[in-house]
Order: C-alpha cells, then structure tokens, then sequence
C-alpha cells in the first residue's frame, strides 16, 4: 500500500454504516457516533447533543474527559507509557496502595478489564483451593443472570444461558443457583466448592441488590465448608452504590474482590484484590498479563481513587440516588401501563416495564435517544441508569423531563399492545 492510498483511507469519512463494513458484528451500535464529550454531555458527527445517562456502562463516573484525569494522564505521557512484567513502577505502586488502605484487601492484581479480573480470581480459587484441600474440591457456584465477563471460563460462570449457546464444551463443575435464595445456597454449597461467586448488585441481570441476608449467608457457608467467597463488583465498585465498594454497605467482606469498570474511567484497567494468605497461592509465574497494571493505566486510576473515595463525594452520589428514585417513583406511578417499581443502589437503577410493554426495553432508550437522553437496558425488560456520580441537580431534572417526553410521544404512536 502507497503512502497516498494509506493516508486516503484513513481521513476519509466514517459513519454508522461503516461499522457494518468493517467490524466484527458482535454489536449493534445506535445509529448516531458520538464524536465528542464533556462531563454528562455528548455530540454526535452532526453536533446534536445528548445527556449521557450510561457513562458508557457504568464506567465514566468522574464524567468524560474529566480535566484532573487529563491532566493527570499527559503527565504520564511524557515520562513512561509500558515496561512489561519484568519491572514495576511507581503509578502501580501508589495505585496497590491506595487499594489495599482504603479496603480489607492486602494485596493487588492488576489486569486490563472486569473479564480479567474474574478470570484471575477464579483461578486462583481452584489454585488455592488445590493446593490445600486437593483436587475434589474444585466446583464453582455462581448465580442465574449473573454477568461476570466474556473469556470462556467467565461467561460459562456468569448465569445467562444465551452467552455460551455455539461455545460448548465448557468448563466443567460449575453450578449456577438463583439470586437471594439462602435455601438453594445451602444446598449447592458443600465440601467440593472451591468458590462462590457473586455480585453485590446484579447489573446486566437486572440491576437486582443482593439481600444482606442472602450475602451474609454465603459468607457463613463459605467459612463452614472453606470455600472462598469472591465479590464481582466490576459494576458496582469505585463509588457507584455511594459506598467505595458496595461491600462495606453489605455488612460481609469477600475473600476476593474484583474491579474495574470505573475504576479507569475509560482507561482500560481492572484489578484483584485479596489478602495476603489467599495472594500467596499466586507464586511468580503462575499468572500475568502484559499491559496489566501499566503506568498509564494505574495513573488515571489512583487519581479516580482519591476523587472518589472523599465522605462528601459519596454522600452526594447518595443524594443524587434519592432524587432520581423519586423521580422515577412518580414516573411510574404516571405511567403504571409501562413501568413496574424502580430498583437498584445508589446510581445504578433498574426500572423494569410493565407486563403490557414486556421486551419493549430497547424501545424506550431509543424513543429516550431521539429526544436527546441516553440509557441503558438490563436485559429485555429494564431501563438501567447509571450517570456519572457528578450529576447535577439540573441534568438529573433534564433526563426526567426528557423520558417523561419520550414515554408519552411512544404512547401517542404505539400503545402497548
């Protein structure tokens, strides 16, 4: 290829259906491409402007390119981008650090994404579990409609069926048990489990809080039978439920905690956190990743840490929850034809719709979409809202306005059935 016809390709136009053209269809983006961002705030290419109620899933808590962050991260820039496992750095330390204080954890595993994260708990679950109890005990337990990640080994953990169809066989000794059913716990749980697996807040399974019962009962069978308890919170962790991790609100502490998500606010980076006598069972060499925990990356982290876990920065994510919950109470009481009773945990809100408008998810975040507000689905039958945890007063109003309009125009046009 000549160096014309290269620079030709690359500066010509892209649209929408460029996507359709040349990228693998494991998506089906909106229609609009954003182009730019700040704060709550988005342009499309043709400078339309959109209240950004997704923080591209629960990740751009501090909003898009968040001026600290930006500085922080040209910083960076200039003195060293990558080295490789063969070194550490000091962001990473800094970052281990601030980690390992602010929760029960001792010590840190940095990767590049919530699959990772998983991928590494797990695994050093059964090796922990191997290698002190033998290979009987390797079964893992995880919940129907969990989400835990994309790898083979994650998403034959995670609970939802439709993710593994075409991808058999699968990773074996494996046993899923509904959410918040300390019976069903009970029985699934035995001398053969390695882990339990559990996310604090269910988010692509419908934004479903974990009873504290139900959590502080997978903790007691855990301790009686010597498998180890670990906590997906790649959602609902860095400030997202108005805690740092929705764990110290849950009154149970994991074995194992996973993160990532916000934890980069857009920069890619997850971590494992464990203590010191489970970390152990993770000898050099039995686990890495190339990028994992890359001076970049734990840069734009540590200063997410230090915004975000403050007393104040947290109590107005829990104040912001309360008025969106109001909100969306009397939208529903407005309009009970198509929504059911609004749920979730700080800003990460489920509001699932009403048997008449069952499936119809997509629909509403579309009609939302055309008048200027984007929002999640948690599957077929939720709303999901997750803003940044800066949101203000004024755009918590605006998209309650914008998806009262929407809920009505959708009505006007096509009544539920």
């Amino acid at each position: 290829m000549n160096a014309k016809l290269d620079s030709a390709m690359t500066t010509r136009p892209v649209t929408r259906q460029t996507f359709d053209e040349v990228l693998v269809p494991t998506y089906a983006p909106a229609a609009m491409v954003p182009v730019r961002a700040a704060g709550l705030d988005l342009w499309d290419q043709h400078g339309k402007h959109y209240l950004d109620f997704t923080s591209g899933i629960a990740v751009s808590s501090l909003g898009h390119c968040n001026p600290t962050l930006v500085a922080a991260l040209t910083t960076q820039l200039n003195n060293i981008w990558h080295l490789g496992n063969g070194y550490t750095n000091e962001p990473v330390l800094r970052l281990a650090l601030a980690l390992t204080e602010a929760t029960f954890a001792d010590r840190a595993f940095f990767c590049n994404s919530g699959a990772e994260a998983n991928e590494g708990a797990l695994k050093l679950a059964r090796k922990y579990a191997h290698t002190k109890f033998g290979p009987h005990k390797s079964r893992i337990i995880s919940c129907l409609s969990s989400f835990h990640g994309r790898t083979l080994f994650t998403v034959s953990v995670g609970g939802q069926p439709k993710y593994t169809e075409g991808f058999e066989p699968l990773p074996q000794e494996i046993n899923h048990i509904p959410y918040n059913d300390i019976a069903a716990a009970r029985a699934a749980i035995g001398d053969d489990v390695a882990a339990v697996i559990v996310e604090p807040i269910q988010g692509e399974g419908g934004v479903i809080p974990g009873d504290a019962a139900y959590l502080q009962a997978l903790r007691e069978l855990c301790d009686q039978t010597g498998a180890l308890l670990i906590f997906d919170e790649v959602q609902s962790g860095v400030g997202r439920t108005g805690a740092l991790y929705a764990y110290m609100d849950k009154g149970v502490t994991p074995d194992i905690l996973t993160t990532a998500k916000a934890l980069g606010n857009g920069y890619p980076i997850g971590a494992m956190l464990t203590t010191n006598e489970i970390a152990a069972h993770f000898g050099v060499g039995s686990h890495g990743t190339t990028y994992g925990g890359n001076p970049l990356a734990a840069t734009v982290a540590l200063n997410v840490i230090e915004m975000i876990n403050q007393p104040a920065f947290l109590a107005r994510v829990k104040v912001a929850s309360e008025q969106i919950f109001a909100n969306l109470r009397k939208l529903a009481a407005d309009f009970p034809q198509v929504f059911g009773e609004v749920r979730g945990s700080g800003l990460l809100i489920g509001l699932p719709l009403a048997p008449a408008f069952k499936g119809r998810a997509k629909d509403v975040t579309k009609a939302a979409e055309a008048l200027g507000l984007m929002l999640l689905i948690a599957g077929p039958d939720v709303i999901r809202f997750a803003p940044a945890l800066i949101v203000t007063d004024a755009q918590i109003a605006e998209a309650d306005r914008i998806l009262r309009a929407a809920v009505q125009g959708m009505l006007e046009t096509a009544p539920a059935k």
